[in-house]
C-alpha cells in the first residue's frame, strides 16, 4: 500500500532551534544504530518508519557503521526512502556520520580527510541522496590534527552533500577548539551529539556550557541508558533482552533498585520510566533533541509520548538525583 504521511503530524511534537541556528529539530528523534540493519525485517523497519514520521519525527539518525552488517541500516533506509518518503524528503532532516571503523585498512576510520571524505561518499550512495542534512565527525581523532577533521566538514559542506556539519563524542576542550575553527572556515558548527541520561551526566562538567557559547544544538543518545532506564529489567533480566544479547550491555549492569526507584516517581507523574528519563534529558533547554531507538511500534510510540508529561517538580528532581547519585557517571 502506498504510504500516505498523517496531515496532523505537525501537530504532535514540539520542535527546537539547534543553538544559534535556522534549523529546527524535533524533541524526539529517531536513531537507527540497532535495529535497522539486515537482522531485522525490513517491514518492521518500515512500519517504524512510517509511524514516526506520522508522529512528527522528522529526524533520522544514522552513521556509516550501522546495522549488522556495516553500512546495512543506510542501505536499507535509503530502500524504504525511496519506496516511501521520496515526496516527503524536504521535510525531513536525514543524518550520517563517520568516525568509527567501517572497512579495513589506515584509511577506514578515525578522522583523516580521505576517510570522512570517503565515508561520506560511501553513505551517500547507500542511501541514494545527493545530499545529507547533517554530516557529523563521529569521534576525535588524536591522530588527526583537528584542523584536517574539521577542514573535511567544511568541505562536505561546501561541496553540497551536507548541509550542516556536526560532532559527536568530543569533549567540552575539543568541541571549543572544533567550533573555532569552523567558524574561521566559515562554516560553523550546527550540534553536538553527546551520550546523556540520568546516571551519564558527563555533558553537565563543561559540555553543555561550551555547546552553548559556541552557539551549537544539542542531540543527545542513549536517553535510557542501553534499556536500563526502562521497565525492561524491572523483574530481572529477560531472556530476549538487550542485557542478555548484546555487546553493548551487559547483566551485570542491571540494578534493580535504581530502576524500581525511578520507576515509582514516574508512576506519580503519570509516565512510564523510559518516558520520565527521556523527559528529563530534555528539561534543560540546550537540549535541542533526544534519540532514541525502536525496535516496534509500540515501543517507538510510547517513547514519543514524552513530550506530553508534565514539567518537572524541584522535589522530583531532588528525588531523582537521590536514586542516582551513586550510579552517575560524570
Amino acid at each position: 500500500m502506498t504510504y500516505q504521511a498523517d496531515d496532523q503530524r505537525y501537530e504532535r511534537q514540539p520542535y527546537n532551534r539547534s543553538g544559534r541556528s535556522g534549523l529546527k529539530l524535533p524533541a524526539v528523534s529517531l536513531g537507527l544504530w540497532h535495529n535497522f540493519g539486515d537482522t531485522r525485517p525490513i517491514e518492521n523497519s518500515r512500519a517504524i518508519l512510517r509511524r514516526a514520521f506520522d508522529l512528527g519525527v522528522t529526524h533520522f539518525d544514522l552513521a556509516n557503521n550501522y546495522g549488522v552488517p556495516y553500512g546495512s541500516a543506510e542501505s536499507n533506509f535509503g530502500r524504504i526512502l525511496r519506496e516511501d518518503f521520496t515526496p516527503y524528503r524536504d521535510e525531513l532532516i536525514i543524518s550520517t556520520k563517520a568516525g568509527y571503523d567501517m572497512w579495513p585498512g589506515p584509511y577506514g576510520e578515525w578522522g583523516s580527510r580521505k576517510y570522512v571524505l570517503a565515508s561520506l561518499d560511501q553513505s551517500l550512495k547507500r542511501m541514494g541522496l545527493e545530499y545529507v542534512d547533517i554530516f557529523y565527525s563521529h569521534r576525535p581523532d588524536p591522530g588527526t590534527p583537528l584542523e584536517e577533521t574539521m577542514g573535511a566538514l567544511d568541505r562536505a559542506v561546501r561541496s553540497g552533500k551536507a548541509l550542516y556539519a556536526g560532532i559527536s563524542n568530543y569533549s567540552a576542550e575539543q568541541t571549543a577548539q572544533a567550533a573555532r575553527i569552523m567558524r574561521e572556515l566559515g562554516t560553523p558548527l550546527l550540534i553536538h551529539q553527546p551520550s546523556y541520561s540520568m546516571i551519564n551526566r558527563w555533558i553537565e562538567d563543561g559540555l553543555l556550557d561550551a555547546v552553548e557559547e559556541a552557539g551549537m544544538g544539542c542531540i543527545v543518545f542513549s536517553p535510557l541508558a542501553q534499556g536500563l532506564l526502562t521497565d525492561r529489567y524491572l523483574g530481572g533480566v529477560p531472556a530476549d533482552s538487550r542485557a542478555a544479547t548484546s555487546r553493548f550491555l551487559s547483566a551485570d549492569r542491571i540494578d534493580l533498585d535504581l530502576a524500581r526507584g525511578l520507576d515509582e516517581i514516574a508512576k506519580g507523574r503519570g509516565q512510564t520510566l523510559a518516558q520520565m528519563a527521556l523527559s528529563w534529558t530534555l528539561r534543560d533547554p540546550r537540549v535541542t533533541s533526544v534519540l532514541i531507538g525502536a525496535s516496534s511500534v509500540r515501543q517507538l510510540e510510547d517513547n514519543v509520548a514524552c513530550v506530553d508529561g508534565p514539567a518537572f517538580t524541584e522535589d522530583e528532581l531532588g528525588a531523582i538525583d537521590k536514586i542516582t547519585e551513586r550510579y552517575t557517571a560524570r
